[in-house]
């Protein structure tokens, strides 16, 4: 039957990776438009395109580009169901080698999980057919970016670091294949149309270089239209913090080029003494020593600084756990950022709760660095929550 433009096309649930989660509402032409249209030129699709999204169709990025993107285009998509590492750490790059795919778009945690074992497994594959690669989900860290650049892309294939939400439909803010100057760890510029801004609390725009909270000026195609049952909640969670805005609840900065720099989520941004400072510049410090695989950071109270620094850090396979090896892991962020990023503690771990899209989940992290143990909550999303236990324990 016909549809209106403006008819419920899916309610789609976040992961909850920061509390109870919300239904966000898409349109049906607004959402379609919008996937299409960023499918085509983030990617620069051509009519006989093999694309691989390796999300999961239950992540909004599989809904916009396993499914509805490539389809509206009348493209080839390749659906994914699995982990990156078995039966080995080949497993992608054989799907690229026998499907001859132009388009890889993936998560940074996937790639850090996959540098931690080996360049020789992509260095088996023939993966000259690749011409743009992707990434989404959180801000890559450019140890990462540049190691899929030149085992991945073999430094020819422009990499698209990817910003939008679930509530925002597609990309808001992305780098455009042989248009833009490419920086590693920045997500570049605004798409077609996209007016983004970064303001501080008051409401003021931003200096350059200056860190403050991502909106957007006016809508798009692809916005949400609700929250599922209580528009309210819409209201209050993205139009009150600015008048007239859509608040992202990210934080960001612009550099002196006018390339946007996401800084992790606004409560992912620790004020340790009065500064400012996002978990990811620090996580993506912690990650370019060479015995680290992955790491996450998270605030924890201080009765002097009012909030400090707590890092959970997985070391390579191979690499034992030390305190000299904390100290040293400490003494590579305070040459890499500066001693106000150092963290106050560090914590060594097996592995980090994510979600079953590859998501950290970051509020039991939170808990666990505040000595809120009894309060971490429903896990039952996680993809391992054996991994929860894991790190209450190491706490002790």
């Amino acid at each position: 039957e016909p549809m209106d433009a403006e008819d419920p096309l899916f309610i789609l649930y976040t992961s909850g990776s920061t509390g109870k989660p919300k239904g966000v509402v898409h349109s049906t032409a607004g959402y379609l438009l919008w996937t299409a249209l960023t499918h085509k030129y983030v990617f620069d699709i051509h009519d006989d395109d093999v694309f691989f999204c390796t999300a999961d169709i239950g992540w909004v990025t599989g809904h916009s580009y396993v499914i509805y993107g490539p389809l509206c285009n009348g493209g080839t998509t390749l659906m994914f169901e699995g982990v990156p590492t078995y039966p080995d750490a080949g497993r992608f790059w054989r799907i690229v080698e026998k499907f001859k795919v132009n388009s890889f778009y993936t998560a940074p945690t996937a790639i850090r999980a996959l540098i931690r074992l080996g360049d020789e497994w992509p260095a088996k594959y023939d993966m000259s057919s690749l011409r743009v690669l992707g990434t989404v989900g959180e801000p890559i860290n450019p140890e990462a970016w540049m190691w899929y650049h030149r085992h991945i892309g073999k430094s020819r294939c422009p990499i698209v670091d990817t910003w939008w939400q679930t509530e925002t439909g597609g990309h808001l803010i992305t780098p455009l294949p042989g248009v833009n100057t490419l920086k590693p760890g920045s997500a570049s510029r605004a798409f077609f149309g996209v007016e983004p801004v970064v303001l501080r609390d008051d409401g003021s725009e931003c200096a350059p270089n200056e860190g403050g909270k991502l909106c957007i000026k006016t809508p798009w195609p692809g916005i949400m239209r609700t929250t599922w049952g209580d528009h309210d909640r819409f209201i209050n969670t993205y139009f009150c913090t600015f008048k007239d805005m859509y608040f992202t609840g990210d934080g960001c900065r612009v550099d002196a080029d006018g390339d946007y720099w996401l800084l992790g989520r606004v409560d992912d941004v620790v004020n340790v003494s009065g500064h400012r400072i996002g978990t990811a510049e620090v996580e993506s410090a912690l990650v370019s020593h060479p015995k680290v695989a992955e790491a996450a950071v998270a605030p924890m109270p201080h009765e002097i600084k009012g909030q400090a620094l707590y890092a959970f850090v997985t070391l390579k396979d191979g690499i034992f756990e030390s305190e000299e090896l904390k100290a040293e892991l400490a003494a590579h962020v305070r040459k890499e950022i500066g001693a106000i990023a150092v963290p106050d503690k560090i914590q060594f771990a097996p592995g980090l709760p994510k979600t079953r899209s590859g998501k950290i989940m970051r509020r039991i992290l939170r808990k666990i660095a505040e000595n809120q143990t009894g309060q971490i909550g429903d896990v039952s999303t996680l993809a391992e929550p054996a991994v929860v236990a894991a790190l209450v324990k190491g706490k002790q």
